[in-house]
């Protein structure tokens, strides 16, 4: 005799999504260990280092520092904004690529370094970078 339960039949459902995340996971996993499997063949060399070395010439460069009130300095030197403008266009005759760096003083506004970056820019200098230093070297 056969017995009819009275709850449904529940057939087996393969569920693909699970499928799919191991499949991403297994390819993600080759790719790592075989990046990492990579054997790279080079001759080991220990050059040596210079210890008392020092640089004979000066790199062709002009380094315009600006102080906490705004006024300029050219290598050292304090000057004028005409001065600088002066300055600049007779670099520029001799050199047309003639790099320029801005730096200023721990306590400049921002105002005042961009300012002279415009001044520069002005001029006609085009290779203009800002000096910068790392929050340790400023300490």
């Amino acid at each position: 005799m056969k017995i009819i339960s009275p709850l449904p039949k529940k057939h087996g459902r393969l569920e693909i999504i699970p499928l799919i995340d191991i499949m991403f996971f297994l390819l993600a996993a080759f790719m790592l260990v075989s990046l990492q499997r990579q054997h790279l063949l080079s001759i080991k060399a220990d050059l040596p280092t210079a210890t008392l070395a020092t640089a004979t010439t000066k790199p062709a460069m002009t380094t315009v520092t600006v102080d906490r009130f705004g006024q300029v300095a050219i290598d050292g030197l304090p000057a004028t904004f005409p001065e600088l403008s002066q300055f600049l266009k007779s670099k520029l005759a001799g050199n047309a690529n003639w790099p320029v760096y801005i730096q200023g003083h721990r306590e400049t506004t921002h105002g005042s370094i961009i300012g002279v970056l415009d001044f520069v820019r002005r001029a006609g200098i085009s290779k203009v970078a800002i000096a910068v230093k790392t929050v340790e070297a400023a300490r």
